[in-house]
């Protein structure tokens, strides 16, 4: 374990040798390998420390690998303080689970993108898997930090890498643009995210999460009787930086945009890491959200109401991606509800599986645009499984998984949230069940406009029906075994990742609660109470649950298979709220005319403030420097100057006679003086 500081090292090298030499050296075969291997050798250090944590009786170990900030003199709630950073990383149960995700998932989808990216030039394939190691680097970063502010490195990295990864075909222009609106709509949540580890710091004299967790159990939990203090201003802080990075209301819109990239980027990005770093940053907070719950409240409301809003715009959804972006908003919006009714472990079992599942669903998409020669809407599909056999039936895990369908991995963890909120709010899981219902039938429309009915895609062959890099295409077909290994394998996850966490109720001990429990509470703390057992109540909601799943299923395959024409009946009845749905709540108009128009208006009014007043303002100055330096140039040479030649002129004129009479001749001087005698005895004797 106390190398855990090579598990992101190994990719950052990776990442460097694909940037600084295969972008210029490497064929498109070794800048993936090279990208493949060290992925491979991070998810084994991975493993190797996930079971030495296993074994650890306190299963918390900290390596600090350097003195990163040395010790300022700050200011603190408790007077001045001192400021120190070190580089450290920290494993415990739910940064050992997260390693293994982040590593094993995105090794799987490194050797999916081998396949997958194989029609770039040699360059852009090089410089893809520079951004995709560059990604896991700063995302193995963000996992195990030791400290909010090493946590803030990896943050800030991975929305680097997103705005590269999602902007990769920059000639594009959506593409660019999405680029752009994910970094910035990121940054926003960023501010937030920024000023609460400011107000962490002030008030605990620490960044260290461990530090911080012993400090906050101490205090006494702000209550609405005790009124909303600085640790649920600290919470809600750290909750805006969530919802930018996690994509909940009001910052989700970047993530449907964010499409534009390539699906390897959308299914390891959006859908199994990156996605969840809010997620993870509200976990590996818990203390300080349980001693917060009015926030916890609002992180709760927000998480059901983006699960919901997200899922009644994927109903209507044609793109086979954003079908699966939305799908993805939703789910992080449970998982948000998770941890807003205390139920943490829950969360995290969730973002495990879903990393499964959406990972798949993800790529088992790329495998479709990619046989049908980058199409991507679903009404020019249709009959596909007969010719991706494989494709289809991973997809189709995938699907069952996330509806919830037992026994997949899907059923557990999204049964536990919801039967969690139940215990909590009746209202929230009412909500929470009608989304997964929704859930189940946007999924299986997706499966079934897919894979289902009458092939309505473009006659192979046909003329400018090219692949766009030059070769003819021949029709749909099954991809490449690059490609279809890691669907088989994340099917496989798909299936069996949720018997870790089998609830109580149908016979198991839901081990990844107990597993991961330690890193939700503090040493030495007495851990909550258990709730009570209500299994006939969980048998229930479980039943329920199921049946609104298999509801949808059903109404799905009713609309989409057995009478087609009924989902464009239902439409037209519905034209007014199917109009709003498909233009998704016109939430990116209104963004437009409110916040980006008054945006880039405030950003003309600077301009033309700063080119009236500010540079009017230098300019007059200039102009008025010019103009005095014009009158002094004038007093200069016709004042002053004239003055001093005046002066000189009259002593010149004046010396003249003075001139004429020193002529050096002592005659000269001799006459002179014998006139000068001559006149004063002529003035004395006339005188007299």
């Amino acid at each position: 374990m106390d190398f855990i500081w090579l598990i992101p090292l190994i990719p950052g090298i990776g990442a460097a040798l694909n940037g600084l030499v295969g972008v210029r050296s490497f064929s498109k075969r070794t800048a993936g390998l090279v990208a493949t291997g060290a992925m491979a050798a991070a998810f084994l250090l991975s493993v190797v420390a996930f079971v030495q944590l296993l074994g650890s009786a306190e299963r918390y170990h900290k390596v600090t690998v350097a003195s990163w900030i040395p010790p300022i003199p700050l200011e603190t709630a408790n007077g001045i303080g001192s400021f120190e950073v070190p580089w450290a990383f920290t494993l415990d149960p739910l940064s050992g689970m997260m390693l293994l995700v982040v590593t094993g998932i995105g090794l799987l989808i490194h050797i999916y993108s081998i396949g997958y990216i194989d029609h770039e030039p040699r360059g852009g394939v090089a410089r893809f898997f520079c951004y995709l190691n560059l990604f896991c680097f700063f995302m193995l970063i963000l996992v195990l930090g030791s400290s909010f502010l090493v946590m803030f490195v990896g943050w800030e990295g991975v929305g680097l890498c997103s705005y590269l990864l999602i902007g990769y075909w920059y000639k594009k222009k959506s593409a660019s643009d999405a680029g752009k609106k994910a970094f910035i709509v990121n940054r926003i949540g960023d501010w937030g995210f920024i000023l609460g580890i400011f107000l962490v710091f002030f008030t605990f004299g620490t960044l260290d999460f461990r530090e911080v967790a012993v400090a906050a159990a101490a205090l006494p939990v702000e209550t609405a009787a005790v009124g909303f203090g600085v640790i649920s201003l600290i919470c809600l802080l750290l909750f805006i930086g969530a919802t930018g990075k996690s994509a909940q209301i009001p910052l989700y819109v970047w993530l449907p945009d964010a499409m534009e990239g390539p699906t390897p980027v959308s299914a390891l990005i959006h859908a199994a890491t990156m996605v969840t770093a809010g997620v993870y940053m509200v976990c590996r907070n818990a203390v300080l959200f349980t001693h917060a719950p009015m926030v916890m409240e609002v992180v709760a409301a927000i998480g059901v109401v983006t699960a919901l809003m997200a899922a009644t715009i994927g109903l209507v959804q044609t793109d086979i991606k954003r079908v699966l972006a939305y799908s993805t908003v939703s789910q992080l919006g449970y998982m948000f509800l998770a941890t807003g009714v205390g139920a943490f472990a829950a969360a995290a079992f969730h973002l495990m599986t879903h990393a499964f599942f959406k990972a798949l669903l993800f790529l088992g998409s790329g495998s479709v645009i990619h046989a049908m020669n980058e199409e991507q809407d679903m009404r020019r599909m249709g009959g596909l499984r007969r010719h991706m056999p494989l494709t289809f039936a991973t997809m189709c895990i995938g699907a069952v998984a996330i509806a919830g369908i037992p026994p997949l991995s899907g059923f557990f963890s999204k049964d536990e949230i919801l039967y969690r909120t139940f215990l909590h709010s009746p209202l929230l899981w009412g909500l929470g069940a009608v989304t997964a219902a929704m859930t189940a039938f946007y999924m299986f429309r997706l499966i079934y406009m897919t894979f289902f009915g009458e092939y309505r895609g473009p006659a192979p062959d046909a003329e400018g029906h090219g692949d766009g890099h030059g070769h003819a295409w021949h029709g749909p077909h099954e991809s490449p075994r690059l490609m279809t290994w890691p669907l088989v394998a994340l099917a496989v996850g798909a299936v069996f990742a949720g018997f870790v966490g089998v609830p109580a109720a149908l016979g198991g001990s839901n081990m990844i609660e107990h597993f991961l429990e330690p890193s939700f509470t503090v040493p030495g703390a007495a851990h909550a109470a258990e709730a009570a057992h209500h299994y006939e109540v969980e048998w229930a909601l479980m039943a329920f649950s199921v049946l609104l799943a298999a509801g949808g299923i059903l109404f799905a395959y009713r609309n989409y298979v057995q009478r087609p024409e009924a989902a464009d009946e239902l439409a037209t009845r519905l034209a007014g709220t199917h109009r709003l749905l498909t233009n998704k709540y016109y939430v990116d108009e209104l963004y437009d005319a409110t916040v980006v128009s008054g945006s880039m208006s405030s950003a003309r009014g600077l301009w033309r403030f700063d080119g009236g007043v500010v540079d009017g303002a230098v300019n007059g100055t200039g102009w008025a420097t010019r103009a005095s330096a014009m009158i002094s140039h004038v007093l200069d040479k016709y004042v002053v100057d004239g003055l001093v030649n005046l002066v000189g002129w009259i002593c010149r004129e004046g010396s003249y006679g003075f001139r004429r009479a020193q002529t050096g001749l002592i005659q000269n001087y001799a006459f002179a003086t014998l006139v000068g005698v001559f006149a004063f005895v002529t003035w004395f004797l006339v005188g007299r």
